[in-house]
Formats: structure tokens, C-alpha cells, sequence
């Protein structure tokens, strides 16, 4: 064993004498240990809700979103096909954007109209991971497994064609609508009537309900058939863009820079980062600002360190003294105090990150979160490596920085001195 440890050693271990001594380095290995675990559990639930609140986000909508500068655009054929041909793409899929109202007896809403192909859609995102009744097949037909649509013609017969809507679960919930049942479409355009320019409305059937666990996305989310929302929105034979997912997402700037080459100026393409950005960006700088602020929990904890190291320097001044006496260096004695700044913050960060991770499990197990606030039901916790690896870091640095003023003092204490009056 090193000598300068061997002696760190001896010093940690308190005499009758020393009692005090104790219990200040007790109260400082408590503290490291608080601040670690502080920053262990909040580190663990910032990056679990971004991740968990990507993963949602990256399950409702594609990797990469291509536009037209135009704004639609047909021939979407060929594009696709070049698309999907682009190395790092699993999928490719057209779809249509809009903006609607929806109506029933029971209420209205405002909801982002999505028109899709529901055999290409499931290679793309998790729409039909993400259902809980119903079935995407039956956007074709407008007749969802075991259901009629309503009667609506004044004969008393069902209209077999009415196409089919699939809704978010919280807005099924405020319309009141189940499988089966028909909601009415409104355009915010309007076409010639009979009173003369009115909204123009389309009846659909209720075909699907799904839950993609974001209330943002299941409060404000429809989805038709690629030819209904054309044939509402009066598109032609056009689409609003193509979804894209790749290989792997977090590479899905590259693949996009790929893609941008590839269909040329005519075409916008942008990643999921770039479609999010602002948010993404807002929930690293939280969780830096959290990082900042909860390591100031360590730093008071090594203000204890300070005092715990100064206490030794004056209890410990004649073994100072004979040590250098001895032929002790000052580095020797530097050494020493070090050494025990660090084993102070060592013990702390190995008691304080498994009592960050149980806390974490507590948090995890034990609280819900209202979907209806926030994006997500429950409080997810993750932590990654480098998070983990960051916070011991910071604690055994905060620690040697703790300990070197009080080393300092104590390498300057002169044998003479030391020993004057024993």
C-alpha cells in the first residue's frame, strides 16, 4: 500500500479523542452522498421524460417529413419510389395534411386531418401499434370488424360508402363517439350552396380509435384514407408530402442531407430534430440549469470536507510534525489530506448512486402524472452512462478541489512548530 494512503487511512480511523472528527467526516460523506443521489434521480427523470416524450413522438410521426415548396404536389409515385430507393430507408409513404372540425351530437373540436395509406402508414409509424379498437384496413370501406356505419339516408338504409375516420382516444371521448358511429367533417373552405357559399361537410365513419399516450396527438389527431382526404379537401390527384423512416434515427440528419440531393430544390426535407428543435432544445437546457444547480448540493458538501480537513490539520498537527521530522516531504503530506478529501468523496459517491437509482424506482413505481397536463401519464426514468459518469466525476473533483486548501495547510506546519508544546 502506498504510504501516503496508509496514512489517510490511519487519520479516517477516529480515536476516542477524535469523536468529533467522526462524526464531521460522517457528516460530510452524508452530504456528498445527498448531492449525488439529488443529481442521480433528476438526471434519471430528465432524460426519461425526453426520451420517453421522443419515442412518442417519433411512434406518431416519421423520421424525416419531406415537403413540396409548392406546397402539394402529384406525381408522388416517382418520388416515393426514389425515396425509398435511398440508402438508409426502410419505408416510404405519401400522405395529406389539413386542418378540420369535427361535430357530433355530443360536441365539436378542431383537429389536424391526416390523410394516409394504411398499408404503407404501419411500415412508417406505429399508427397500428398504437390502436385500440378498430382497424386501419377499414379506412377503404368505412366499415370497421363486427359494425355497421349509421343509418343516414332518409330510406332507413345504411350508406355502405361513407369513408372511414380514425380518431385520438381523447377525442372520441369529447365527441362521444364509438365504432360505427358517423362524425361530421368540416372544410374551412367553402362551397356554392343553395344559401349561397357554406362550409362543406363530409360524413365519415368511425373505423379505429387509437392511443398514441400523448394527449397532444390523441386530443387533436384524425386519420382518413389518402383518396377521402383528396376528394375532401379537393387535392386532385395530389399530396401534401412523404413520411420516411430510416434505418436509424439518430442518424436521420444524414439520411435526410442524402435525401435533399436526391429529389433536389423542389423539395423541403427535414428530420425529427428539425421539426421539434425548439422543444427538444428547451428540454437539454432544463436539464443542464438542473445539473448546474443541484451540483451546488455537493459543493456545500464539501464545505464539510473543508471543515472536516481543517479539524485534522490542527487535531493531527504533531503526527505532522514527527512525519516530517521523519523525512516527510510537504508533498508527502499533501498527498495525505488529498487522498482523504477523496476517499470523503469516493464513500459518499458510491453510497449516493445507489440511493439515486432507488429513489428513481420509487419515482417511477409510485406516481402518475394527469395525461390531460402533461405530455405523458406516467414519470419515466432513464439514465444513461454518461450521465451517471458525470455526476461521480463532478463529486470527486469537487472533493480533491475541497481538500487541496486544507493539504496546503497542513504541508506548511514546520516540526518545530508542530512540537513546541508536547
Amino acid at each position: 500500500m502506498p504510504f501516503p494512503l496508509f496514512v489517510a487511512l490511519r487519520y479516517l480511523k477516529a480515536k476516542k479523542r477524535h469523536r468529533a472528527l467522526s462524526v464531521n467526516t460522517v457528516i460530510s460523506v452524508v452530504g456528498v452522498t445527498c448531492g449525488v443521489a439529488a443529481l442521480i434521480a433528476t438526471l434519471a427523470v430528465m432524460t426519461g421524460a425526453m426520451e420517453e416524450i421522443r419515442d412518442k413522438i417519433l411512434g406518431t410521426n416519421s423520421h424525416v417529413v419531406i415537403s413540396h415548396q409548392g406546397g402539394s404536389f402529384g406525381d408522388y409515385g416517382t418520388a416515393v419510389a426514389e425515396v425509398a430507393g435511398a440508402i438508409g430507408v426502410v419505408a416510404a409513404t405519401p400522405f395529406i395534411y389539413g386542418q378540420a372540425m369535427l361535430t357530433t351530437e355530443f360536441g365539436v373540436a378542431g383537429v389536424v386531418l391526416r390523410g394516409i395509406d394504411p398499408a404503407r402508414e404501419v411500415t412508417v409509424t406505429q399508427v397500428g401499434t398504437n390502436l385500440v379498437a378498430g382497424s386501419l384496413d377499414a379506412l377503404n370501406n368505412g366499415a370497421p370488424p363486427g359494425f355497421a356505419p349509421e343509418v343516414d339516408e332518409p330510406d332507413g338504409t345504411a350508406d355502405q360508402n361513407q369513408p372511414g375516420i380514425v380518431l385520438g382516444r381523447e377525442l372520441a371521448l369529447k365527441l362521444g363517439a364509438l365504432l360505427g358511429n358517423t362524425v361530421n367533417v368540416i372544410s374551412p373552405a367553402v362551397e356554392p350552396g343553395p344559401l349561397g357559399l357554406v362550409p362543406r361537410i363530409r360524413a365519415f365513419t368511425v373505423v379505429g380509435i387509437f392511443d398514441a399516450g400523448m394527449y397532444e396527438y390523441d386530443s387533436s389527431l384524425a386519420y382518413v384514407s389518402i383518396p377521402a382526404a383528396q376528394d375532401f379537401l379537393e387535392l386532385g390527384d395530389r399530396v401534401t408530402g412523404i413520411e420516411v423512416r430510416v434505418t436509424d434515427f439518430e442518424r436521420a440528419s444524414q439520411v435526410a442531407a442524402t435525401l435533399r440531393e436526391v429529389l433536389g430544390d423542389d423539395f423541403r426535407v427535414r428530420d425529427w430534430r428539425d421539426l421539434n428543435r425548439n422543444f427538444f432544445q428547451a428540454l437539454a437546457l432544463e436539464k443542464a440549469v438542473m445539473f448546474v444547480i443541484l451540483t451546488l448540493i455537493i459543493v456545500v458538501a464539501a464545505f464539510n470536507i473543508v471543515g472536516t480537513l481543517a479539524m485534522m490539520v490542527m487535531e493531527k498537527g504533531r503526527e505532522m510534525s514527527i512525519l516530517k521530522a521523519m523525512g516527510g516531504t510537504r508533498s508527502v503530506v499533501v498527498q495525505v489530506f488529498t487522498i482523504i478529501g477523496l476517499l470523503i468523496g469516493a464513500t459518499g459517491t458510491v453510497l449516493g448512486v445507489p440511493l439515486g437509482l432507488a429513489i428513481t424506482w420509487i419515482i417511477h413505481t409510485s406516481y402518475r402524472l394527469p395525461g390531460d397536463v402533461y405530455y405523458i401519464s406516467r414519470i419515466p426514468v432513464r439514465l444513461n452512462v454518461s450521465d451517471g459518469l458525470a455526476v461521480c466525476g463532478a463529486a470527486l473533483v469537487i472533493s480533491l478541489v475541497a481538500a487541496l486548501y486544507p493539504a496546503w495547510q497542513a504541508a506548511k506546519v514546520e516540526p518545530a512548530e508542530g512540537l513546541r508544546y508536547e
